[in-house]
């Protein structure tokens, strides 16, 4: 058992920082005044840092506790999952499918990694798991970087699209690809778009589509993870661990 002078060091207090942040991270992303935008990008933009930092830190100066190992994957997962629980409630194009998704291969591997423990065995990792991150991670700020550069009554208006558009049969897919026909339209047709035009534009749709493909190569990781991993999975592994020691 760790003491308290183990756990208190400066790449643990990082990371407890990128837990307390979320908080006011999510309280930002949902007013409308463009300050609070600005305000979530830098507070994201930190945090997603102090992960690289309090690493680095912990490994230059032997500061590795297990309080540090269990929490900072912990801290990662409640920064990306809390941006896209809340772009899900704020973002009409953003849509539950691919926020559970998300979540679901989470909880996928964190079953694998319990799975890997009580085995007496390393999980697998593999290149997917980096993608997947680095995927996940830009759809974040581009997300925030639309949200900063376009007003809240446009952000109001992509809504009420979107909402219109499902109400008359139409898949969110068909909406955000109308969306990004008529952006091709306009740019091939107006010799010199305006900064404003350009970003009112592809906010419409490039939320949708960051997310889109951000989903689709978690849940390509997730399966990837499970195919390197099958072994963890058997018959038999799953029997040894839940019943046969359970009746010992």
């Amino acid at each position: 058992m760790e003491d308290w002078k183990t756990i208190a060091n400066i790449p643990n207090l990082l990371t407890v920082l990128r837990v307390l942040a979320l908080p006011f991270f999510i309280f930002a992303l949902f007013q409308k005044e463009w300050e609070y935008q600005i305000f979530a990008f830098v507070l994201f933009a930190l945090a997603s840092l102090t992960d690289l930092v309090d690493g680095y830190l912990a490994r230059k100066w032997n500061q590795q506790t297990e309080f540090g190992k269990f929490l900072d994957p912990l801290a990662d997962k409640f920064l990306v999952i809390g941006c896209f629980v809340t772009f899900l409630f704020i973002h009409e194009p953003i849509e539950v499918w691919m926020v559970v998704l998300i979540i679901g291969r989470d909880m996928l591997i964190t079953f694998l990694r319990y799975i890997a423990v009580r085995s007496g065995k390393s999980l697998r990792t593999t290149m997917m798991g980096k993608v997947k991150t680095a995927f996940q991670m830009g759809a974040i700020l581009m997300i925030l970087v639309v949200f900063m550069l376009i007003s809240g009554k446009r952000r109001a208006m992509i809504n009420e699209t979107y909402a219109m558009g499902k109400l008359s049969g139409y898949s969110t897919f068909e909406v955000a690809s109308q969306h990004a026909n008529e952006f091709y339209t306009l740019a091939k047709t107006t010799e010199s778009l305006s900064f404003t035009d350009f970003f009112d534009s592809i906010a419409s749709f490039i939320p949708y589509f960051a997310m889109l493909f951000t989903t689709f190569i978690t849940v390509i990781s997730g399966l990837r993870y499970i195919v390197t991993n099958y072994q963890l999975l058997t018959f038999a592994n799953l029997k040894r661990i839940f019943y046969d020691r359970a009746n010992n």
